[in-house]
C-alpha cells in the first residue's frame, strides 16, 4: 500500500509545473511521526511562546518597512529585496551552491531569501547568516529536480 500511495504522490508530483512551484513560498514535506515523539515528556515551546515570537517578527518587520508601506518580508519588490535582504560571502556561497545543484529559479532564489529574512526575524537577528540561508534552503523541496 504505501508504496503505491508513494508512486501516486510522485506521479502527482511530475504535474505540477515548475513555474507554479515558484510561486509558492515554502514547500514542506512532513514525514510520519513516530509514536516515542507523540509520547515524548520533553518540555516543548508552548503556542504562547511561539506566538509572542512570531508578534516580535511581525513587529520588526513593521518598523523596518515603515516608509516603504511594505507589511511583511513577503510583499518586497525585487530592488528592496536587494537593499533588505542582503548576505554576507558564507551565506551568499551558500545560496549559489544551491542555486548551481538544486537547480532553483532565479524566482526561486527571491523566495529563499525572503524566507531567510522571515527565520532571521523570528530568531532575533538583524542580519541574514549562512543558518537563516540554510534553513530557507530546506524549504524548497518540491523545486528540487528529482521531485520535478
Amino acid at each position: 500500500m504505501r508504496r503505491e500511495c508513494r508512486c501516486k504522490i510522485t506521479r502527482y508530483r511530475q504535474r505540477i509545473s515548475g513555474p507554479l512551484l515558484d510561486r509558492i513560498d515554502i514547500h514542506v514535506e512532513v514525514p510520519n511521526v513516530d509514536h516515542r515523539q507523540l509520547s515524548s515528556t520533553a518540555p516543548e515551546e508552548s503556542s504562547g511562546e511561539i506566538r509572542a515570537r512570531v508578534m516580535a517578527a511581525r513587529r520588526r518587520q513593521q518598523e523596518r518597512y515603515r516608509g516603504c508601506g511594505l507589511p511583511s518580508n513577503s510583499a518586497l519588490s525585487p530592488r528592496l529585496l536587494r537593499q533588505y535582504c542582503a548576505i554576507d560571502a558564507e551565506a551568499s556561497g551558500l545560496l549559489e551552491h544551491a542555486m548551481d545543484h538544486l537547480n532553483f529559479s532565479a524566482r526561486a532564489h527571491d523566495r529563499i531569501l525572503k524566507v531567510a529574512r522571515t527565520i532571521a526575524d523570528l530568531a532575533g537577528a538583524e542580519d541574514i547568516v549562512a543558518d537563516h540561508v540554510l534553513e530557507a534552503i530546506q524549504f524548497r523541496s518540491l523545486d528540487r529536480a528529482f521531485f520535478t
